[in-house]
């Protein structure tokens, strides 16, 4: 806030309390010549008089009272422009210092969990609990409350894991994220003939019935270029985040227009760094909860 600014706020704060000051005393003192209460000379029905009373001392002088508290309000906490206040008072102080009393709660709360590795954290009812309680805040808008993913976001589940399934891989993807980037691949395959082509063969890998003269054109431009990423057998990298083509899971679908434009256009899929949005201690717990998810040890 400016110098002018804090000066025209404290003017108006100013000037408000001597306002109503002086209007309290104004309007509760009795002048010269003015009647007495009962004769005001306003009658209606021949005996129905209005008075003119002041107010009881009493209550002008919790009037008064109520002016001297809040000048001293303003005094102690901020209220007039930039002036701080003599206690020094801040909403951010106050914020941090309640954020301060609620970490150490939970820190309490997680401290038997602080050293366990995931698996030995799974095992704990209290430990799945709190991770579903982070998973449900934190990662469900993604992967459902359920964990079983959508398009796009993988099932967590079931035993196919894009970039590893032990413990200490999904520790990791919780804590650091995943970028998973399958460039386009349209112009080094032929275009939307040699696409078609690969796409045809990629169905072959997990048993569907496709056309063998269009699968055998695909297999060679496969041969070519996919198998750096999913390998010769097309069982995927998990390394990479390299997909494996062979079972029956597929995060974007299996359809053939689906998998053509997935060579055509590429995909880009990323899960941000969860550390700095819920900390490490977090991230395992909610990494001890969704390993339980695919080795039975589900919370319910």
């Amino acid at each position: 806030m400016s110098a002018a600014w804090s000066w025209y706020v404290i003017a108006l704060v100013v000037l408000n309390i001597a306002a109503y000051t002086w209007l309290l005393w104004w309007t509760a003192r009795r002048r010269p010549g003015d009647p007495a209460p009962e004769e005001t000379s306003h009658v209606w029905d021949e005996d129905i008089t209005e008075y003119n009373k002041p107010l009881p001392k009493w209550w002008i002088n919790l009037f008064y009272l109520t002016i001297v508290f809040s000048i001293g309000y303003l005094v102690w906490y901020p209220g007039m422009g930039s002036f701080a206040g003599v206690g020094k008072w801040t909403s951010v102080a106050e914020h941090d210092a309640d954020a301060a009393r609620s970490q150490a709660v939970l820190d309490a709360t997680f401290a038997r969990f602080r050293d366990l590795p995931i698996d030995q954290i799974a095992k704990d009812p209290e430990a799945l609990r709190l991770g579903r309680g982070i998973f449900a805040n934190t990662c469900s808008t993604c992967h459902g409350s359920d964990a079983k993913g959508a398009r796009g976001f993988p099932n967590l589940t079931d035993a196919d894991w894009q970039w590893g399934g032990t413990p200490d891989d999904i520790l990791n993807t919780v804590l650091h994220g995943r970028q998973a980037v399958m460039p386009p691949f349209g112009e080094v395959v032929g275009g939307t003939q040699g696409a078609t082509e690969v796409a045809v063969y990629v169905q072959s890998l997990s048993g569907m019935r496709v056309d063998p003269a269009l699968a055998a054109a695909g297999k060679a431009k496969f041969d070519m270029v996919c198998t750096a990423c999913h390998g010769a057998d097309g069982t995927g990298n998990p390394l990479l985040g390299a997909p494996n083509l062979t079972d029956d899971i597929w995060l974007y679908g299996s359809d053939f227009d689906t998998l053509r434009n997935a060579v055509l256009e590429g995909h880009n899929g990323a899960m941000p760094a969860h550390e700095p949005i819920i900390g490490e201690m977090r991230a395992r717990l909610v990494a001890a909860w969704v390993w339980a998810q695919s080795h039975g040890g589900k919370e319910q």
